[in-house]
């Protein structure tokens, strides 16, 4: 396995890391969740990347169940706060007030004192950044969070961000968390150049574009049953299987698998440090963490643009 720079921080993470959103405490059950989480382990993964909004809070409890017995100092682990996860009016956000009570709940479903990064897990209108900003500075002082972190938010309210916090002397941003794979590059144009510009290391999701990526649909053919794509049309789009259909052979000429062209292509930038990885088999893990390892060709890289286009 790969271990890569978080952006300016110190700390250093497995390049494929394991994610539980729409997986543990949801359709896959704990003995699989566990059997997954050991599966990383076994690959050299150390990073895994939760949300209290994961399942209404059970992919929390799936992953300490998971990570019963695992010294707490041997891997980092990473949750989010913004979506709802009650009725009332403040349990939402990025205010002050839910950042503080929406961590305790998390920690106390991971069974754990702290937690190595938090994320904002999207921009929050209604909020001031400044009380955002500040609220995540306290809890870095506290020890309860390591470094702070932002998902999906928009490059300006990235640089806005770091200006408070360069302003007011708070702890910098450590990761960002976008979506980001062969299918979906929106970020290339700002948010990629902001967090490079910022120091702030990209741990991005959906990077096989919930298994598009791995080939296993395929153009007039119905979605495999119990996937993503049979239980969500809205996975498969046809402009995306054709692009698909052009990358196989590509993967094929390499001698590799798609799935792994397509995480090799995500950590061919050295802004990325990680790719977030689902899934729902040890098997799956093991396949994905082996991909840490492809590095791609000149020839295979200007194939694959041709086929993006």
């Amino acid at each position: 396995m790969q271990y890569r720079r978080l952006g300016r921080t110190g700390i250093k993470i497995s390049a494929i890391s394991l994610g539980a959103w729409l997986t543990y405490g949801g359709t896959v059950e704990h003995d699989r969740s566990a059997e997954c989480v050991r599966a990383a382990l076994e690959a050299g993964i150390n990073h895994f990347d939760t949300a209290d909004a994961y399942q209404g809070g059970k992919a929390d409890i799936a992953l300490r169940a998971a990570l019963v017995g695992v010294p707490r100092h041997s891997y980092v682990l990473a949750t989010k706060v913004f979506w709802p996860i009650g009725p009332g009016p403040n349990d939402r956000g990025t205010s002050r007030k839910h950042l503080f009570e929406s961590l305790e709940a998390s920690l106390r479903r991971l069974g754990t004192d702290y937690v190595d990064i938090l994320y904002c897990h999207r921009f929050d209108e209604e909020t001031d950044p400044e009380e955002t900003m500040f609220a995540l500075n306290d809890l870095v002082q506290q020890g309860k969070v390591l470094y702070g972190g932002i998902s999906e938010w928009p490059a300006h309210r990235i640089r806005e961000a770091r200006g408070i916090q360069r302003r007011l002397g708070l702890r910098a941003l450590g990761a960002s968390q976008p979506r980001y794979n062969m299918l979906a590059r929106d970020i290339e144009a700002e948010v990629l150049p902001a967090c490079r510009d910022e120091g702030i290391g990209l741990i991005v999701f959906s990077p096989l574009a919930q298994g598009l990526l791995t080939g296993k649909y395929r153009s007039g053919e119905p979605a495999p049953e119990d996937s993503r794509g049979s239980r969500n049309r809205g996975v498969v789009r046809p402009e995306n299987l054709v692009r698909v259909d052009r990358l196989r052979p590509i993967a094929a000429q390499a001698g590799i698998p798609l799935s792994h062209m397509a995480l090799a292509w995500i950590l061919r930038r050295p802004e990325v440090s990680a790719a977030l990885v689902g899934a729902t088999r040890a098997e799956q893990v093991r396949e994905n963490a082996a991909a840490a390892d492809v590095q791609l060709t000149p020839d295979t890289l200007a194939a694959i643009d041709e086929a993006l286009k």
